[in-house]
């Protein structure tokens, strides 16, 4: 695991969008992981900007990590439609080379064992991009999720959703209660996982998952099983890391051929 500590959450998106540019370079039919929420969207803005001054995406195939249950389909709060907006959409991706997990609650099991064979089928994911609760949940894995799971239905927990009632005009009962999400154990295939936090807000899960113990209980723990987990975090959700003075040494001597 390779933690670099930036001075502001744009600089951690360039460092993931060189990450990107260099995938998609090397193999222009790559398989991108994507989450939602504000922490990736630094880097969805600097991949736009390359795609503006000529890296071309058009060729790859994304995978959303979940998706509310009881939205209807098109709803402008939709994990979907929130990649399509910010992302997918402005960099040429094709609508149908956007896989997400199911909307509606029909069926919905077969569909979550459809979704896992969908990415399997694509080749798995190259690089999976992730934020992190402040809880320590990644994806809709919320605490005591299992290690080892694989897509599934989850209920939010408060926490989760009083974080993204901001989307929903603050209105917390328009926050949906369940989830598809990928499981950790789904996550933990992706090639390399880029997790971004940015702010004091997210400094206690920062430290529990790159420091703490691998617990269910901080779901993003998992993570430190993983042979190629990058992540890239701004001064405050450092500020509760006590490596944190390593980290920066190992990042400032890291050698110009190696990449993150």
């Amino acid at each position: 695991m390779e933690i670099v500590i930036v001075h502001d959450i744009a600089e951690a998106g360039s460092i993931a969008g060189a990450a990107i540019e260099r995938l998609v370079t090397a193999n222009p039919t790559a398989v991108l992981g994507l989450a939602t929420g504000s922490s990736p969207l630094p880097i969805y803005d600097d991949v736009i900007q390359r795609c503006q001054t000529g890296l071309r995406v058009e060729a790859v195939t994304a995978f959303t990590l979940d998706e509310y249950l009881g939205l209807p389909v098109g709803h402008p709060e939709s994990y979907r439609s929130f990649i399509k907006r910010v992302f997918t959409e402005p960099v040429g991706i094709a609508d149908e080379n956007l896989h997400s997990p199911a909307v509606n609650d029909e069926g919905v099991e077969a569909l979550c064992e459809s979704y896992e064979r969908q990415i399997e089928a694509a080749g798995g994911i190259d690089l999976q991009i992730l934020g992190i609760g402040s809880d320590g949940h990644i994806g809709f894995n919320e605490p005591s999720s299992s290690l080892g799971s694989r897509t599934r239905i989850k209920t939010l927990v408060t926490e989760t959703r009083q974080d993204n009632a901001r989307f929903f005009g603050g209105n917390l009962d328009q926050v949906p209660t369940h989830v598809v999400t990928q499981g950790i154990g789904t996550i933990l295939e992706a090639r390399h996982l880029i997790m971004i936090a940015a702010g004091e807000s997210k400094a206690r899960a920062i430290a529990a998952a790159v420091e703490g113990p691998l617990s269910a209980m901080v779901p993003a723990s998992a993570l430190q099983l993983h042979p190629h987990v990058t992540v890239l975090v701004d001064e405050g959700a450092a500020s509760q890391l006590k490596l944190a003075d390593y980290y920066r040494s190992t990042y400032a001597t890291k050698p110009d051929w190696q990449s993150i």
